[in-house]
């Protein structure tokens, strides 16, 4: 698919590519063109030209999501494009913006904006190399480090001391970067660059280390809050961070699996839970709340009502809902405003059919995003599915991987998905008959793959087959068999992985241990 170019564009294409008479020649260069040309750069990968535009940036703000975005000169959206040539010369260009000792009184720049970027599976950049949020975390807060120590050290123009631009960033902080990170935001009223976190996300981090990084971070500024694998935040945990920081600003909220586990509630626990429901409330900006693979059944509610603003995407996964939570849902106030909603892991069919059907219908007008993984969805139900899901016409992403459903029942469901208008994602399931007689669901790890994979993927060809004959190839159809893709984990599933097998030895010592003692 090719984007139309103005004009203007392709002059801009033809200037930068020619990086040296480029850089010589951005003096001369009228103000409002920067953009136009920072985006043609960014197009063909000039990373020195990109550094020099940086540097010498002459405008008031610097907003790669507006910069990479939809322009009436080149329609198309770059800022997927997380390239690392470009992205490296664009934080280097920063530092050197302060660092270029140039007649100060020009330095105009107040705000970079770097949280348009956004992290996709497949990149289109010829270098191939991408910077993921995980190492721009790193870069940013490298070059605030030593920018800082250079200042110190150098004999520099009095006016550097003067200029201070915010940087709003989305961090991603692991045990790998989190004593980089800690000495770039210690010293933030020191250095010209002023690291503004605009969204946190934590994995693989003690929970002292957590509590300690999440002060610095200025939580009244924090619009989203993401606390994921490997770091062990239960109730009581969750209690304190809400008493000792307030997040008035905080819109989207991410905890990481087993943060609730009613089956061991005491009375005190029940208190707990509804101090963390109130404090919830007072943030009257949150619309988005994760919680899955909690143990929360019965508990919704208390959860939930507190919550002054309707929630706009609610995944609770796994959490072991009963029918008191799904009644809940179905007739709360957020049922109408629900536009994502995961209710993974639940047996649907079997334990609330009309409830679940009724939330359907409230959320239908919104609704843009539906996950129904392992949920026991059989051939027998997939009329009733198809009947849920015809209102909702504004659906552009369907996940049902691990449901036991054949594959004439899935060409059924396919025939009727391609009326869908908005679809863009469909995740299927393999189909049952193409696994051994017997299998029962959910399938285990161990028995995932085992199936004929020739059978699948003639009949996922057919079902490709009734996307296109219904002219519905925008429509991308898909089984991850281990789950959609995450950007974070990708980037630190090294660090990941030594964790987890760090976790796994130390465990086994322990038993060793107690084995041996025993004996």
């Amino acid at each position: 698919r090719t984007t139309m170019k103005s004009l203007r564009f392709i002059s801009a294409e033809a200037f930068v590519s020619n990086a040296e008479f480029a850089r010589k020649s951005l003096g001369a260069v009228a103000h409002d063109l920067f953009p136009l040309l920072f985006k043609a750069s960014y197009l063909l990968e000039q990373g020195e030209v990109i550094h020099d535009l940086v540097e010498n940036w002459p405008l008031f703000d610097f907003n790669m999501g507006k910069l990479l975005g939809a322009t009436l000169d080149y329609q198309e959206d770059l800022s997927h494009r997380t390239c690392s040539v470009c992205l490296e010369n664009c934080l280097t260009g920063l530092r050197d913006y302060v660092l270029n000792q140039s007649s100060p009184y020009t330095k105009k720049l107040k705000v970079v904006d770097l949280t348009g970027i956004k992290d996709v599976e497949v990149q289109f950049c010829k270098c191939k190399k991408t910077m993921g949020r995980w190492a721009r975390t790193q870069l940013l807060s490298k070059l605030c480090s030593e920018l800082l120590v250079y200042l110190q050290q150098a004999q520099c123009n009095p006016g550097t001391f003067e200029i201070s631009v915010n940087v709003l960033i989305d961090l991603f902080v692991t045990e790998r970067n989190y004593e980089l990170v800690v000495q770039a935001l210690l010293k933030k009223c020191s250095c010209p660059l002023k690291i503004c976190c605009v969204a946190f996300r934590s994995d693989n981090l003690t929970l002292q280390k957590f509590f300690y990084i999440i002060k610095l971070t200025d939580p009244s500024l924090l619009r989203k809050l993401e606390i994921v694998h490997n770091v062990h935040l239960e109730m009581e945990h969750l209690e304190m961070l809400f008493n000792s920081i307030h997040f008035p600003l905080l819109m989207s909220l991410t905890l990481p699996a087993r943060t609730f586990n009613v089956r061991r509630f005491t009375a005190t626990d029940e208190q707990m839970l509804s101090n963390i429901g109130e404090k919830m409330g007072e943030m009257t900006q949150l619309t988005e709340l994760s919680m899955s693979f909690s143990i929360l059944t019965g508990r919704i509610q208390k959860l939930l009502s507190p919550l002054k603003t309707p929630l706009k995407m609610l995944d609770v996964s796994n959490c072991s809902l009963n029918h008191a939570d799904m009644a809940y849902l179905a007739n709360s106030f957020h049922a109408n405003h629900l536009e994502a909603l995961d209710l993974s892991g639940h047996d649907i069919p079997e334990l609330y059919p009309s409830t679940f059907f009724k939330l359907l219908s409230h959320c239908s007008s919104v609704l843009r995003s539906l996950t129904l993984e392992d949920c026991n969805i059989q051939d027998t139900h997939v009329n009733m599915l198809i009947l849920g899901l015809s209102p909702c016409q504004k659906l552009q992403e369907f996940k049902f991987i691990g449901n036991p459903l054949s594959s004439p029942a899935l060409k059924h469901l396919f025939i009727f998905l391609c009326e869908l208008p908005m679809l863009k994602n469909v995740e299927f399931p393999v189909p049952r008959d193409c696994y051994p007689i017997g299998i029962t669901y959910p399938i285990d790890d161990a028995s995932l793959c085992r199936f004929d994979h020739q059978k699948y993927e003639r009949i996922a060809e057919e079902l490709n087959l009734i996307l296109l004959q219904a002219n519905r190839e925008d429509v991308k159809a898909s089984t991850p068999l281990f789950g959609s893709y995450d950007a974070a984990v990708q980037e630190t599933n090294n660090e990941l992985g030594a964790y987890l097998i760090k976790s796994f030895k130390e465990t086994l010592e322990k038993f060793t241990t107690s084995f041996n003692k025993m004996s």
